[in-house]
């Protein structure tokens, strides 16, 4: 089990990690198989998506931001964060890459995102090869 720290620096963030996930797999002296990604917090998540355009990474924020707002929905949770709750069990926290060849096999135009619904944070992501 190894894990990482990614900082956002906005409340509402995709930032890619591709590149680390592909390091700790480059180190991990596997060869094939998959690598299981984790995000131990509620209100962030993780995705694969486009990494070619950020038009797409703005595109899934301010989607998400519009459905479900951080304000005016009277919610009843006592912080003002009950929108990246929501965000996050929409997302999701886990996401399993396989590779082979030690490479990652992400499709030519993914890559692997944090997203971060109630930043700016510092996230940890545990990652494990099976």
């Amino acid at each position: 089990m190894h894990s990482i720290r990614i900082t956002a620096d906005q409340r509402e963030q995709m930032v890619e990690i591709t590149s680390e996930v592909e390091a700790f797999v480059d180190g991990s002296g596997h060869k094939e198989g998959v690598c299981i990604l984790f995000v131990q917090h509620t209100t962030c998540g993780l995705t694969v998506s486009e990494n070619a355009d950020p038009d797409v990474k703005s595109d899934t924020i301010s989607f998400l931001h519009k459905s479900v707002p951080q304000f005016g929905q009277n919610f009843k949770h006592f912080e003002p964060n009950s929108d990246a709750h929501i965000k996050s069990v929409l997302v999701g926290q886990s996401v399993v890459v396989p590779f082979s060849d030690g490479e990652l096999l992400l499709g030519r135009w993914q890559g692997v995102f944090l997203c971060e619904f109630d930043g700016p944070r510092e996230r940890t992501i545990l990652m494990h090869i099976a």
